[in-house]
């Protein structure tokens, strides 16, 4: 790799945040143009933590101008490639600096005795564009697709497929913090999502899960006027969950929509989509986006009758080693 030899790889935690401002500032307008998200609050909360100096990553200096930075965060015994972004010279050399940063983060965390599993969803970046470094390593990948539908105007009626009179819709309370993650849980056991994330794997993970949603601007700004629950009437179980936020002042985003297994196949999936869709375009929202696993055929069919299409493919990359490597 030839821009290799003239690059600095400097650790992440000698820069401030004053320094990479304008690096993630042009980075925020680029997620705008390719996902229609306004990414200027998470710009604002990453800009904090550097100045924290508590991340690990790196940054490309390119005879001694900025050009690249990438970071993780650890969870435990795992660790999560938070983003890696360049901006050098053409779009070719750009994303050579990303996969030198990468492959640089990547050694880091491999020979890190204590981390058992990597995560990374980059999702500016297509399927197959930056896998290098992950498929040496041994990553498996996992395609996901970022979907968008465009609402009509809030004058227009969109089609609401009716609930069974066994359910009730409720909308969100933080009252359902608990039950909300036990479903979610419940919801993802032996699915390809939770091999993705492992999050979905534990109670006190889908806790956390919820809770980033919640409160982190990672995903958007939660929406809970725009999130919705549904409950058994007879067991007032809560059995499917939509949930939302506004990553653009016209743009929402479904961070979460699940239904317990022992209700499914009685088409609340599509009545959750609906009545969303329904209650965003009466709001005057222009857009609705989500992401999607590739494999999960029937997720990616119910979202593709309800009217939304395939805006990108990005790669989600999983390692996990033997817990020999991290001393359990």
């Amino acid at each position: 790799m030839t821009v290799a030899t003239q690059l600095e790889i400097l650790d992440l935690r000698h820069f401030s945040a004053r320094q990479l401002r304008p690096l993630l500032e042009t980075e925020s307008r680029l997620w705008e143009q390719r996902l229609r998200w306004n990414y200027q609050s998470s710009t604002e909360l990453l800009l904090q933590y550097l100045d924290s100096r508590i991340l690990p990553g790196f940054v490309a200096l390119d005879r001694g101008k900025i050009s690249g930075y990438t970071f993780c965060v650890y969870e435990g015994h795992k660790a999560v490639v938070g983003d890696a972004y360049a901006l050098s010279g053409d779009p070719e050399q750009s994303m050579q600096v990303i996969e030198t940063l990468l492959h640089r983060l990547l050694e880091l965390l491999l020979n890190s005795p204590n981390i058992g599993r990597i995560e990374s969803q980059l999702l500016l970046y297509d399927a197959g564009s930056i896998d290098r470094s992950f498929l040496d390593a041994g990553f498996e990948p996992h395609p996901r697709l970022f979907m968008e539908y465009d609402l009509p105007g809030p004058a227009t009626s969109l089609p609401q497929s009716p609930l069974s009179g066994d359910v009730e819709l409720i909308p969100w309370s933080s009252l359902y913090y608990q039950v909300a993650a036990e479903l979610i849980h419940a919801a993802y056991i032996g699915h390809i999502d939770a091999r993705i994330n492992d999050q979905y794997c534990s109670l006190h993970g889908s806790l956390r899960f919820l809770h980033n949603i919640v409160r982190f601007p990672g995903c958007g700004v939660f929406e809970a006027e725009q999130s919705w629950l549904l409950r058994d009437r007879a067991t007032s179980r809560i059995v499917g969950m939509v949930l939302c936020s506004r990553v653009a002042p016209d743009v929402a985003h479904i961070t979460q929509l699940c239904v317990a297994p022992s209700h499914r196949g009685k088409g609340l999936g599509q009545a959750l989509l609906g009545h969303v869709t329904h209650s965003l375009a009466r709001s005057g929202t222009a857009a609705i986006t989500l992401t999607v696993t590739e494999a999960n055929r029937p997720a990616v069919a119910l979202y593709e009758d309800a009217g939304f299409r395939i805006r990108h493919r990005f790669d989600a990359m999983v390692l996990e080693r033997e817990s020999t490597w991290y001393g359990e």
